[in-house]
């Protein structure tokens, strides 16, 4: 699946990304589908999914919850950030030697306009991970909130951090996003500390994926700031080491 490639790190571009979905997502199932007919495992059909993601412009998400959102959890990229990029995958090449985009938009579907004539807004994804990353990663009561729950908590920052790289990959995530992000979790001797108490190997993924970030040129990073996320990822895997010694 992508989110586990996306998890272990072990993808190489977002292409490769597109191509995991289809891989997952290539099987039809029906009463007389898969062996014996029992609909059980289903029928590869690569040739009508391949014809289905060429003719997609664009792939909408609803979200039917206000308390999780797109950044909240892995499978939104991992399903429909990754079936665009699967559809990407297959336009073709225009004249300055890129493959056409496709669109991908949202719509909020947790609550009724009170005119029921009115229009439910429907977003681009762009937009609304900038304002769901504002109103939450990047917002310090959120981040403090997260702290104080301690272990379960860091653990929400990680995943978090995990899921912005999912969405770089297969979207786009602004320069300020993962420049906040990197001020408010690693280079903040305070939080830092309390995140690594709290959770070590949480906090060491959270240095990880900005270091990843940058390795894979989603973010352009500074050298200092750079240097010092390689020194804190350093650190928490000595402490990680030691930690581990203890009970081994």
């Amino acid at each position: 699946m992508v989110n586990e490639v996306v998890g272990t790190g072990d993808w190489q571009d977002s292409e490769s990304l597109g191509e995991t979905w289809k891989g997952r997502n290539v099987f039809s199932y029906g009463r007389n589908e898969g062996s014996g007919g029992q609909g059980i495992s289903g029928t590869a059909r690569p040739a009508v999914l391949d014809k289905l993601l060429s003719s997609t412009e664009r792939v909408i998400q609803e979200i039917d919850s206000v308390e999780y959102g797109l950044t909240d959890i892995q499978e939104y990229y991992a399903n429909t950030g990754a079936m665009r990029k699967a559809a990407e995958n297959r336009k073709a090449v225009d004249s300055t030697g890129k493959k056409k985009k496709v669109a991908l938009s949202v719509v909020e579907a947790f609550g009724s306009p009170s005119d029921s004539n009115a229009k439910v807004p429907v977003r681009d994804v762009e937009d609304v991970l900038r304002l769901e990353y504002r109103s939450k990663l990047l917002n310090p009561k959120w981040r403090d909130a997260m702290i104080n729950q301690g272990s379960g908590g860091a653990y929400e920052v990680s995943q978090r951090m995990t899921a912005m790289v999912g969405w770089a990959a297969t979207a786009k995530v602004d320069k300020f996003v993962f420049d906040q992000a990197a001020e408010r979790y690693a280079l903040d001797e305070e939080v830092a500390r309390k995140l690594q108490k709290a959770n070590p190997e949480a906090f060491k993924n959270v240095v990880r994926r900005l270091l990843e970030a940058s390795g894979r040129g989603m973010w352009n990073a500074d050298d200092d700031t750079l240097r010092k996320l390689r020194e804190l990822y350093s650190d928490a895997d000595d402490l990680i080491e030691q930690v581990d010694s203890l009970y081994n």
